[in-house]
């Protein structure tokens, strides 16, 4: 049913990813997909990272050894962007097309006041894509 499992992944916490990364392992491992980790960079230096380049050198070895804990090969894409809050959805959505995803694993956070405003980036990759998306809150 799946091939291809695409994964938003956020460094800065990764608290908030274990129940969507063993999800999409999961899926994985059901449908025989290939799962590829994909994430979102400043160009100038973050608390995770001092510049892209060392930023997806830190999703690689993130992905390789959730991989390797999970018995699975994850490719990891990283995406440099101006400013990654403002165009962190347009990229997410790029990245599933250019991985050729027919599924997105994508983990929420519970819901507040805020989302009344301005919408959750699972949300609007969910309204937005022409594949399906799970979100896993």
């Amino acid at each position: 049913m799946y091939s291809r499992i695409v994964v938003p992944v956020d460094l800065a916490h990764p608290d908030i990813l274990a129940k969507a990364l063993d999800t999409a392992t999961d899926l994985a491992r059901h449908y025989g997909a290939a799962l590829t980790y994909v994430s979102v960079t400043a160009e100038t230096p973050t608390s995770v990272a001092h510049n892209p380049r060392e930023f997806g050198e830190k999703l690689a070895e993130f992905a390789r050894a959730r991989g390797e804990a999970d018995g699975l090969t994850i490719d990891a894409v990283a995406y440099t962007a101006t400013d990654p809050t403002i165009d962190i959805d347009a990229i997410l959505l790029r990245a599933a097309e250019e991985a050729r995803a027919d599924l997105v694993v994508i983990a929420s956070h519970k819901p507040g006041l805020a989302e009344y405003f301005w919408g959750s980036h699972g949300g609007r990759l969910a309204g937005h894509a022409t594949i399906s998306v799970f979100v896993v809150r």
